[in-house]
């Protein structure tokens, strides 16, 4: 899957709740708001993905690594270090 750049995709209007005391502080701040919660989601979006990858992949994975403890690595004796 292709991952998804939210600086080249459309904007959509959005209400979110949020804590009021942590917005005003952020403006003070001068922080862009909607761009730290577009950041945030992405964050969020990517862990998912990532630990959503590892749950599909679990058994590929853990066959991967007993294959490795039982044999050692393929090609092993080539490596030069």
């Amino acid at each position: 899957m292709p991952a998804v750049e939210a600086t080249k995709s459309t904007r959509k209007p959005t209400n979110l709740s949020l804590d009021s005391a942590l917005l005003r502080e952020a403006k003070a701040l001068g922080i862009n708001v909607s761009r730290s919660a577009e950041a945030g989601i992405a964050e969020a979006v990517k862990r998912h993905k990532q630990e959503l990858w590892l749950k599909e992949n679990a058994s590929a994975l853990a066959s991967s690594n007993a294959y490795v403890e039982a044999n050692g690595l393929p090609l092993a004796r080539h490596r030069q270090f």
